[in-house]
């Protein structure tokens, strides 16, 4: 009697856990990256328009942040999607699994290029992935003696490289939680930093340091960072004609009256070179989707389906008026297929 009992309330409570959202929450939360931010917007309210559900709720938290909040857990107060510059790491799928997050739906949504921008009122910066390394890392291959690092001493473009202008180092950028900053150190930090070839061969011998050469930023003045806010940047880079700032190429694509981007190993930031995968400092984007919330949220399904139709992310698609590089058609049709069938994420 006592272990009927037992098993009645524990069939009570997994019923109960089932249905907590139908009388507490009726629209889908969704955080995460700054950069998917404006094409996931412009879904929802496209979505909330056209349908009988109401307009989800798109917040901007920074890729690494969104993460965070998506792996904390299942229940209406956790969001359900979670926009990334990035893919997720195993080490955040480790954190969503152990807080009870075990099904979770990869959507490859894109392709974003990074740039680094500057006022129109400027000339336009000709940068080498090689210039950007030595302007923006904590240590650098020494003058004298190039087998060894010193403490960054850069102070001007002109030091970094001869043929750039004699102006202050000046970089805004995202913070360390955002993915266009991970994305931004691994394409162009590590690819300038590969071009000394004792460094590149750390890689194979010494993993760790080698990560720690590549990937560690200066924090001695020259990289500010300035939060997740894009809109602050721009600002800033007109206020400040000389410095240059990190985003998105979208968000460059939308403020082509006040921003340009800087040529990075001779190739413009353009939807074409991006697409074509000329243009080096390029990534792909996502959003993740909470399995267990599908059923209960209402509209979940249908958002996806929205998200993923031609008339939003094809070649002529209304994303790609955001600035969003869309997927090679094969591509697309695959992912959405995985979408339809909410396969579960593999790493």
């Amino acid at each position: 009697m006592k272990k009927t009992l037992i098993t009645a309330a524990l069939a009570a409570v997994a019923l109960a856990g089932a249905q907590w959202v139908s009388a507490s929450r009726d629209y889908i939360t969704i955080v995460g990256s700054s950069t998917v931010f404006p094409f996931s917007t412009v879904v929802a309210e496209r979505f909330g328009r056209s349908t009988a559900f109401k307009t989800p709720n798109v917040e901007s938290t920074g890729s690494g942040g969104g993460l965070k909040l998506f792996c904390n857990g299942v229940g209406v107060q956790h969001p359900d999607i979670t926009n990334s510059s990035r893919r997720i790491k195993s080490t955040e799928v480790k954190m969503c699994h152990d807080n009870g997050v075990t099904g979770i739906v990869e959507v490859l949504i894109g392709y974003d290029g990074i740039v680094l921008a500057n006022s129109v009122r400027s000339k336009p910066m000709q940068l080498t992935r090689k210039d950007i390394f030595l302007a923006l890392a904590k240590e650098v291959p020494n003058p004298d003696d190039s087998a060894s690092l010193i403490a960054n001493p850069y102070k001007t473009w002109k030091d970094v490289n001869p043929r750039l202008p004699a102006v202050e180092i000046e970089v805004l950028g995202p913070p360390p939680t955002s993915g266009t900053r991970d994305a931004f150190v691994e394409l162009a930090l590590e690819g300038g930093c590969k071009a000394f070839d004792w460094i590149k061969a750390l890689k194979s011998e010494d993993s760790r340091r080698y990560k720690t050469i590549c990937h560690t930023m200066r924090e001695d003045g020259p990289y500010i960072d300035a939060g997740e806010n894009d809109n602050l940047i721009v600002q800033k880079l007109n206020a400040n004609p000389f410095a240059l700032g990190i985003f998105g190429f979208s968000f460059l694509d939308q403020n082509s009256d006040k921003v340009q981007g800087s040529p990075i190993d001779g190739e413009d930031p353009t939807f074409e070179s991006i697409a074509d995968g000329s243009y080096p400092v390029s990534r792909p984007l996502y959003f993740y989707v909470k399995k267990a919330h599908v059923d209960v949220i209402p509209g979940i399904k249908e958002f996806l389906a929205e998200f993923t139709s031609e008339r939003a992310w094809g070649d002529e698609g209304y994303l790609t008026e955001k600035g969003m590089i869309p997927l090679a058609r094969p591509e697309r049709t695959e992912v959405a297929s995985n979408v339809k069938m909410l396969k579960n994420l593999s790493m």
